[in-house]
C-alpha cells in the first residue's frame, strides 16, 4: 500500500476516488452479468451445431459406399470460394459474425455422374456451413471468455482492493485531521490560559 499524506487535500483526493470507483463499479458489474448472458448463448449455439452436425454425420454414413464409387464423388467437385463475415459488437468486445459461405461446384456431366450426387453435393454444403459457423461461434466465445476475465479482475480489484483501501484512508486522514484540530484547540487553551495567568 502506497504511503499516503495526512492532508486534506489527499482526503478530498481519496474521496474523490472512492465515488469514481463506486460509480464504475456497477457499470463493471453490469458488463460482467452481459457478458456472462452472451457465453451461455454462444455455448447454446455450439451445443446445437455439434447436434445437427452429428446429425449429419448420421445421414452420411448411409452415403459412405456410394461415396467409394471410383471416380464419382472427388475432393475437386466442391470448395469453399469465400467465408462471409461480419463484424458485431457485444458488450464492447469486436466479435465475428458467421453470414455463410460461397462454394464453387465443379461442372459435371449429369448423364455420366450418378442421381445421388446433387443431393450428395448439397448436404456437404450444409455439412461445411455447419463447421465454419462453429468456427466463428468458438471464436466469440474465446473472445467473450477473454474480455469476462478482465473484467472479473476489475470488478475484484475494486470490491476487494481500491474501494475498501480508499475508505480506510479515507478515514485514517480524518482521524489524523481530527486529531490535529483538537490538538490545536487544546493547544490554544492552554495559551489563553498562560496569558490570562501572565495578565494577573
Amino acid at each position: 500500500m502506497a504511503k499516503i499524506k495526512l492532508t486534506k487535500n489527499e482526503l478530498k483526493k481519496q474521496k474523490d476516488s472512492l465515488k469514481m470507483y463506486q460509480r464504475y463499479l456497477p457499470t463493471l458489474m453490469l458488463k460482467k452479468q452481459q457478458l456472462q448472458a452472451e457465453i451461455r448463448i454462444t455455448e447454446v449455439r455450439i451445443k446445437e451445431l455439434r447436434e445437427e452436425k452429428e446429425r449429419l454425420d448420421e445421414l452420411f454414413k448411409i452415403w459412405i459406399a456410394v461415396f467409394g464409387e471410383q471416380g464419382v464423388f472427388t475432393a475437386e467437385i466442391l470448395r469453399i470460394i469465400r467465408i462471409k463475415t461480419a463484424q458485431g459488437n457485444i458488450a464492447g468486445v469486436p466479435i465475428p459474425l458467421f453470414e455463410g459461405a460461397e462454394f464453387e461446384t465443379a461442372p459435371y456431366d449429369l448423364a455420366r455422374k450418378p442421381l445421388w450426387l446433387d443431393l450428395a453435393v448439397e448436404k456437404l454444403k450444409q455439412a461445411f456451413l455447419i463447421d465454419l459457423e462453429t468456427d466463428v461461434v468458438e471464436e466469440q466465445r474465446r473472445r467473450l471468455d477473454h474480455e469476462l476475465r478482465i473484467t472479473t479482475q476489475r470488478v475484484n480489484l475494486f470490491e476487494k482492493i481500491k474501494i475498501p483501501e480508499t475508505r480506510g484512508n479515507i478515514k485514517k486522514i480524518q482521524v489524523y485531521l481530527g486529531d490535529q484540530q483538537t490538538s490545536a484547540v487544546v493547544r490554544g487553551k492552554i495559551a489563553k490560559t498562560g496569558l490570562e495567568r501572565a495578565a494577573q
